[in-house]
């Protein structure tokens, strides 16, 4: 996704793709001719001109039922292909505006420690990339089965600024067995708490993300969707860069009850309330692509 810097530093993405409409050639009018006054015509060489028009029409009668035909049998084949959250959601990383991926503000009502309300704001967008870059190589190598089409990534912070969080999406290569294996393949084997599964962090220079590197990873979440070929996942961390000894997966952050450093500070409600909010936005995005309103 070619994030071009637009005006106040926001990266913004090149407009959405869409198919050319070919231009039409027509043909410029001429003059009404002018003839010579009719002559009469034989009649046998008449005769066979009206044999010749009237095997002409029925050709073309011919020609044009069994072009319709055709078309009724095996459908209109410059047609637009049926679009499908799965076709939709490949390419959408690249097709839509990265503020509707990645909104500048994010609310979170409810999303916070005791249902308390956050709002988070995005601090920056990460170019596109190969998972190389955001996965570590054992997380890349659960994800082999589905493929890795495409990453991208954001980085946000809390109103507070005591928090970071990176958020991305995996655009995958599979299809909806593929993303189902892989979703159950998590549940069953807890995959999601594995602390050598958990992504890397997207740390923007200039920013108050600058020294949020692998060591201040504090809590984060991997989620397969199923409905689209993507893995959603968040990491989040402390604003001051502090190492974590001890990272905690966001589920075991959010318990009630739950009484860590990492769970106190709320940074599990951080990585799944950012996580939560930019899955329900791609789906929606994905929706509105595939059945538009009316």
């Amino acid at each position: 996704m070619d994030l071009t810097p637009a005006p106040g530093g926001v990266p913004q993405p090149p407009p959405p793709g869409a198919y050319r409409v070919p231009a039409r050639y027509g043909y410029p009018e001429t003059p009404v001719e002018t003839t010579t006054r009719l002559r009469p015509v034989p009649s046998g060489r008449q005769r066979w001109r009206a044999a010749s028009a009237a095997a002409c029409v029925v050709l073309g009668l011919g020609l044009i039922g069994g072009a319709a035909t055709g078309a009724w049998l095996t459908g209109d084949s410059s047609a637009e292909p049926t679009r499908t959250p799965y076709a939709t959601g490949r390419t959408v990383w690249h097709s839509v505006p990265v503020d509707t991926l990645f909104p500048p503000t994010l609310k979170g009502t409810g999303a916070g420690p005791g249902g308390t309300n956050r709002t988070w704001i995005r601090l920056s967008v990460a170019p596109d990339s190969d998972c190389s870059q955001g996965l570590d190589p054992l997380l890349r190598t659960t994800l082999r089965s589905v493929g890795c089409e495409r990453m991208v990534r954001a980085t946000y912070t809390d109103v507070t600024r005591s928090s970071v969080t990176t958020v991305g999406v995996v655009v995958t290569e599979a299809d909806e067995a593929g993303m189902q294996a892989l979703s159950t393949r998590f549940t069953e084997q807890r995959l999601a708490g594995r602390k050598d599964l958990m992504p890397r962090t997207y740390a923007p220079e200039g920013t108050l993300a600058a020294g949020f590197g692998d060591r201040q990873r504090a809590s984060w979440t991997v989620r397969p969707l199923t409905e689209i070929p993507a893995v959603v996942f968040a990491v989040s961390g402390f604003a001051d860069a502090r190492t974590v000894p001890e990272p905690q997966p966001a589920d075991a952050a959010t318990e009630t009850g739950a009484d860590t450093d990492i769970a106190q500070a709320g940074l599990g409600h951080e990585a799944k309330g950012i996580a939560d909010r930019v899955e329900r936005g791609l789906r929606k995005t994905v929706t509105d692509l595939v059945e538009p309103p009316a």
